[in-house]
């Protein structure tokens, strides 16, 4: 295992070093062999902070929410802000260290089969080391809840739970990511577009509707939104549409036609093909199924 760095610790900081018998039981544990933590801690205005690894061991997280430092990877040093993300795949040689205005770090070095793909899946890609994902409170919440399993006395349990706790936290962090990618100024306001078509859940928008919105060509503007959310914009406003569907058929009596007229489709046939596509059953055995 990596180990961390020797940082003199404050009262207010934190260090924590997973035990060797607990991580042999993550190790092998099905429930937390995917991914699970070797290390973590709060380095609250870290001056003096700094570390280099010619070898690294396992995986790190730092995330930092005040002041700022630098990274270096290979020959390429990279500035570090507050809302910065720094992600550190085992066997990446790396140095870092606090600024002039010292850095406030969460950390967290992990370990498990799928590490690899929780990086990737937080935005580690083509090598570069440094994710943009803001300062989000839910995100320093996690992590203080992830730290408490410090006064736990070792219980293998909370561990268990502390390490799936560490795979939700990478799940806020990639959510988190898209947000700050989404609202960047040479990107996509997503959060604006998708509530234009949540107003508009009783139209029929067109692909060119959406890109006027979003002051793009449709082409330029249909590519971004599928690297932004997964899904075609076309497609992502269909499940918003049977998402509100569902609710009309769960919360209310109206007819599968009503509903269907409800989501901007006059013919009720069409519609219900849509919804068995996406639901895997019929209208009216979707709400059998809920109601009973």
């Amino acid at each position: 295992m990596s180990t961390p760095s020797q940082w003199p610790l404050p009262p207010q900081g934190v260090r924590l070093l997973t035990p060797a018998f607990l991580l042999e039981q993550l190790h092998r544990h099905p429930l937390t062999r995917d991914c699970y933590p070797t290390a973590m801690g709060y380095y609250p205005q870290a001056k003096g902070h700094r570390m280099r690894r010619p070898r690294h061991d396992d995986n790190l997280l730092l995330y930092c929410v005040e002041g700022q430092g630098r990274l270096r990877v290979g020959e390429t040093r990279y500035p570090v802000g507050a809302g910065d993300l720094m992600l550190l795949p085992q066997g990446l040689a790396h140095s870092y260290a606090a600024g002039s205005q010292p850095w406030t770090l969460y950390w967290v070095h992990f370990q498990g089969v799928s590490s690899r793909l929780f990086a990737e899946y937080m935005g580690y890609r083509d090598g570069r080391p440094i994710v943009r994902v803001g300062l989000a409170p839910a995100l320093a919440a996690g992590f203080h809840s992830l730290l408490a399993v410090g006064k736990t006395g070792y219980s293998s349990r909370a561990f268990i739970n502390a390490a799936n706790q560490l795979r939700h936290l990478f799940t806020q962090f990639a959510l988190e990511a898209n947000r700050e990618q989404a609202s960047h100024p040479a990107g996509l306001n997503l959060e604006s577009l998708q509530a234009y078509m949540q107003d508009n859940i009783h139209q029929s928008l067109e692909l060119d509707d959406l890109a006027a919105v979003a002051h793009l060509s449709k082409f330029h503007f249909s590519g971004r939104y599928k690297a932004l959310t997964g899904y075609s914009p076309i497609k992502h406003f269909l499940h918003m549409k049977i998402e509100y569907a569902c609710q009309l058929l769960d919360s209310s009596d109206l007819s599968v036609k009503a509903i269907a007229a409800e989501v901007g489709y006059a013919d009720p046939l069409y519609f219900s093909r849509l919804f068995r596509k996406t639901m895997g059953l019929s209208p009216r055995d979707y709400r059998s199924s809920v109601r009973k």
